[in-house]
């Protein structure tokens, strides 16, 4: 009987000892189950705050200025056209001193060096030539209307008075009468035309005086027709008229008289070492 006891204690303590093990075992296994677990349940440690960046200095706000107002566009006017025609037409008859008389056929723009010109186009038709002259330079060259009848009569006057040959030097006199050609001037003109005329009974005159005297009688008598609506012809026959009535008595008498009037009127005289007159001396 003690023996049979003795070996169920042996089996009993022997089964004890193999059941712990197990035990043991799924305790454990519990154990690591639940420590991962615990591991995700566990809360986060706050990561710690990051330490804030210092502002930049916001600058005061400028004082507000009252906006002005928004002025409003400017609206470029067309500028005006300024013409210096001084009253010229086309189709008008002027005079331009260098030429005489001529007729302005248009009044033309030409753009030149990318400038506009306003140009007067003048025709010359008995010297066959046209001109060109710019509207700002007419007064600049002397051009002019005809003259009035009232100065025309005054010029045929003219010629009818004595004429006044100074007692100088061709040349000279040459330069003067020219002068008052180009002038323009329709007396100084007819002046020029009483002084150089001969008559039948005086002397020829010189190849220059010739030219000079056949200018100045062209100018007059152009512009004269034209102011009387008269031929050139016609015009010529008047001059030569007034200059018949001029007082004239011969070539002696006229110099005496010319040296008298040259002495009393304090006109030049030619002191250069040679005292005797040169009214016909050839140029």
């Amino acid at each position: 009987m003690k023996g049979a006891k003795k070996a169920a204690a042996a089996k009993s303590s022997k089964n004890k000892r193999s059941v712990m093990p197990e035990k043991t075992a799924k305790t454990a296994a519990k154990v690591a189950a639940a420590k991962p677990a615990a591991a995700k349940v566990a809360p986060k440690t706050a990561a710690a705050p990051k330490p804030a960046a210092p502002k930049a200095a916001v600058p005061a706000a400028a004082p507000k200025v009252a906006a002005k107002p928004a002025a409003a566009p400017r609206v470029e006017e067309p500028k005006k056209v300024v013409t210096q025609r001084q009253g010229f037409k086309a189709n008008e008859f002027v005079v331009y001193p260098a030429h005489g008389v001529g007729q302005i056929l248009a009044i033309e723009e030409q753009e030149i060096a990318g400038a506009k010109l306003e140009l007067f186009v003048i025709n010359f038709m008995k010297d066959k030539m046209t001109l060109r002259v710019p509207t700002a330079k007419v007064a600049n060259v002397g051009m002019r209307k005809l003259s009035e009848p009232a100065l025309v009569k005054k010029a045929l006057e003219t010629l009818k008075g004595r004429a006044r040959v100074k007692r100088t030097m061709w040349s000279r006199r040459a330069q003067e009468y020219e002068a008052k050609i180009n002038s323009g001037d329709i007396v100084a003109i007819a002046e020029v035309v009483r002084d150089l005329y001969r008559s039948e009974s005086q002397p020829e005159q010189s190849y220059s005086e010739r030219q000079l005297y056949e200018a100045a009688l062209d100018r007059l008598s152009r512009e004269i027709a034209v102011v009387q609506h008269s031929t050139e012809t016609e015009a010529i026959k008047e001059i030569e008229g007034q200059l018949a009535k001029s007082p004239r008595r011969g070539a002696k008498a006229e110099s005496a008289e010319g040296d008298a009037e040259g002495d009393a009127d304090g006109e030049d005289l030619d002191n250069d070492g040679d005292d005797t007159a040169v009214e016909d001396e050839a140029a």
